[in-house]
């Protein structure tokens, strides 16, 4: 005998919708299988996500705390290992949001910053929405420009 070849008796199990409000007969008559009066018992009563029966819900039990900033802009951060690693690549020597998009590297309205992790091997001339201070150093070091593009 096996777990997946166990099945239930002949005749045990009915397939059987139950015909609920039928008429007293049926022994599902009256109220439907629903009780008597409040809210379940109604048509068009449907519960509410995270409803806990009156109880205060669980979502305003826990406390708050923070807040979200909302002149927050967010970047898409790109590093200078990835540029070098595409110029290798592509044969790029001018890199802008579009080119990191069409390369993957970003989606279509991100908003990219480049950062300094890795180096530049050779001049390249950068264009990005926003650059950290050792990036743009390592970049025109090496000869090449960066241009702060701006965002809407």
């Amino acid at each position: 005998m096996k777990l997946h070849t166990l099945t239930p008796a002949k005749g045990s199990v009915k397939n059987q919708k139950k015909r609920i409000g039928r008429g007293q007969g049926s022994g599902k008559g009256g109220t439907s299988t629903k009780g008597h009066k409040g809210a379940q018992s109604r048509s068009g009563y449907s519960q509410k996500r995270g409803f806990e029966g009156g109880q205060m819900p669980l979502q305003r039990r826990i406390p708050k705390f923070g807040f979200t900033n909302i002149n927050r802009v967010e970047y898409r951060a790109i590093n200078l290992d990835i540029l070098q690693k595409l110029s290798e690549d592509k044969k790029l020597t001018a890199i802008d949001p579009a080119a990191l998009y069409t390369h993957g590297f970003c989606s279509k309205n991100e908003l990219v910053k480049i950062l300094g992790r890795g180096e530049v091997k050779g001049k390249l001339e950068v264009k990005a929405h926003a650059f950290s201070a050792s990036a743009k150093n390592a970049i025109e070091a090496k000869g090449g420009s960066t241009t702060v593009v701006k965002h809407n």
